[in-house]
């Protein structure tokens, strides 16, 4: 391990093995089928394989992690909703009455909600966990988002919940009234394009409150334009639950855990994860396409081909758990579908 910061960054083991990948093709060709039939479903059964260093990829006690975190800039009106939200649907996530909450029943993901630093206090609840830092950031249009401490602890403390976690699954979603924006301004900065490809209409703003948005958020990343590398832009910019996801998703790739994620600010966690700790994107299965603009521009910094396109733009984790039975199906028909050897059946070249 070598420190960035006060951040220490934990080896990420690669996932690539050609040996392995080699093994797995020719299982999937195998599979009583023309060579291919299966499509993507194949690919993502070969994904699967490689992440956990198996011919037979199971999923085993999935779990959602839905991190909740106000964000200050939300004062220069860049949100169609109040800030008042983000609490009111942390009571709706712990009520059972969001759709993540519905897809994860359908689905039987367990689900709990991080309070990242929500603005509000809430009662104990045995779905939710308090690793609250502050009560949401500062404005980033007059200073820094977090602290470089803030930042760093709200990092370890999403590295420390996966180590608690069961199974070999998580899938993180996200609350937080002015959320696509922080996402947007690291995606910007990170990536080093134009804010305004980046942005996107979040909860529904308008066109005037779109260009609102873009004029404020060019101000903020004027104001920090010294905050270059990554855990500096995190700090400058982010928000505490986007922060949290990274070192989540951090933790998640050293203990080879299948990452499915969901769409913009989510993959925007992961971009932060992988600046920071390289590898960590090999384990992520990505869930979904979001209608959100700059999560296209996302997806090709990474490299990444989605499972679903179904125009989403909720968040909450909402698009991976939709995307979550393909996952099963890919594991399933790798394990219990029959060769040509054992059905007897000629195969291809035969």
């Amino acid at each position: 391990m070598q420190p960035i910061d006060r951040f220490i960054v934990p080896a990420i083991a690669p996932q690539a093995n050609p040996e392995l990948e080699r093994q797995l093709q020719q299982q999937v060709d195998n599979k009583t089928k023309p060579p291919g039939a299966l499509g993507e479903l194949e690919s993502l059964a070969i994904r699967l394989g490689l992440i956990q260093q198996t011919l037979r990829p199971n999923i085993v006690q999935p779990q959602v992690l839905v991190f909740a975190a106000d964000h200050g800039l939300v004062e220069e009106g860049i949100s169609a909703f109040p800030a008042e939200v983000t609490p009111q649907m942390v009571h709706n996530f712990l009520q059972g009455g969001a759709a993540i909450n519905v897809f994860a029943r359908q689905h039987q993901l367990a689900l709990r909600v991080v309070d990242a630093g929500v603005n509000a206090d809430f009662a104990p609840h045995t779905n939710l966990i308090d690793r609250k830092i502050r009560k949401g950031t500062r404005n980033s249009l007059h200073q820094p988002a977090m602290t470089g401490e803030e930042c760093v602890r709200a990092l370890n403390a999403g590295m420390a919940l996966v180590q608690n976690l069961h199974g070999n699954l998580l899938l993180v979603g996200e609350m937080g009234i002015g959320n696509t924006s922080a996402a947007s301004l690291l995606l910007a900065r990170l990536g080093e394009l134009p804010v305004a490809e980046c942005t996107g209409r979040g909860t529904g703003l308008d066109d005037k409150s779109l260009s609102h948005k873009t004029r404020v958020l060019q101000a903020v990343l004027a104001r920090h334009s010294g905050a270059k590398s990554p855990l500096e832009a995190l700090a400058a910019l982010g928000g505490l639950e986007i922060a949290m996801m990274a070192g989540a998703l951090i933790q998640g790739a050293r203990e080879r855990r299948i990452l499915l994620m969901d769409g913009f600010i989510a993959g925007v966690a992961l971009l932060v994860a992988e600046k920071l700790a390289p590898g960590t994107r090999g384990y992520a299965v990505f869930g979904h396409a979001s209608a959100e603009p700059g999560h296209r521009h996302l997806l090709r910094m990474l490299n990444a081909t989605p499972l679903l396109n179904l125009n989403l733009r909720l968040g909450e984790g909402s698009g991976a758990a939709l995307a979550y039975p393909l996952l099963q199906s890919a594991c399933a028909f790798m394990s219990e579908m029959a060769s040509f050897a054992d059905a007897g059946i000629s195969g291809a070249g035969s």
